[in-house]
């Protein structure tokens, strides 16, 4: 994770969101004793999707299941190229 301070963030903020998207990396963002995290939308949109998964016992329960399928050794492979 990058850091700036307000003030540079403020001097380069377009530089500071063109680089965010671009590599989808967070940019922590200090000012005095608090601070804050720009992410990309991409980025937002992954953890609002995680989120989703995981207040959904139903969804939980699904990829739990499929973990410990992975786990013992019960799982297909797929070459993506296939598909």
């Amino acid at each position: 994770m990058r850091t700036t301070t307000i003030t540079d963030f403020r001097t380069n903020v377009r530089s500071y969101i063109e680089s965010t998207i671009n590599d989808n990396e967070a940019l922590l963002i200090n000012r005095g004793n608090t601070a804050a995290v720009l992410i990309s939308l991409e980025e937002y949109n992954s953890i609002k999707a995680t989120e989703s998964i995981l207040a959904s016992s139903t969804m939980f329960g699904e990829v739990a299941a499929g973990i410990e399928q992975w786990k013992s050794g019960e799982h297909i492979e797929v070459d993506i190229d296939s598909l």
